[in-house]
């Protein structure tokens, strides 16, 4: 049985709400990631969205806003999509084709220890598994 904690990238990094956008943008290149899970209060307790660098990108710089004053907090909206660390891989297909996300935080005893992304998935999934996926998080209907 393989599990979300099997596929995952480790070492996921929270962002807090209030941290501007170029400071995320920062965090980004120093970890190598296109994703941060966004904190309520800075405290990795309770996640109230995820950042990705496209949000920066059209959200606030393709909208002639700036990042130094647009915060992680303003871009955060919908519920966070999670996953349990021990979740069987049908599980993550299944949370990412349901909410058609490409990125999914991983919990363990309610403690973030990483993220699933497309990369992830293409490394450790078969090529029936992963044509499906893309098939159903990619689609328009």
């Amino acid at each position: 049985m393989t599990t979300a904690k099997d596929i995952m990238h480790t070492g996921a990094t929270w962002i807090p709400a209030h941290e501007t956008l170029d400071r995320a943008a920062q965090l980004m290149r120093d970890h190598n990631v296109g994703a941060l899970p966004i904190s309520e209060n800075g405290e990795q307790d309770r996640m109230v969205g995820i950042l990705t660098d496209r949000d920066i990108v059209v959200a606030c710089v393709a909208a002639g806003r700036d990042p130094s004053k647009v915060t992680a907090g303003d871009l955060a909206q919908g519920t966070p999509r999670w996953i349990e660390a021990e979740a069987e891989v049908e599980a993550v297909l299944e949370e990412m084709q349901t909410h058609r996300i490409r990125r999914l935080p991983v919990v363990e005893n309610k403690k973030l220890i990483g993220m699933i992304s497309e990369a992830n998935l293409a490394r450790h999934l078969s090529d029936d598994q992963i044509a499906g996926w893309a098939e159903k998080v990619y689609s328009r209907n």
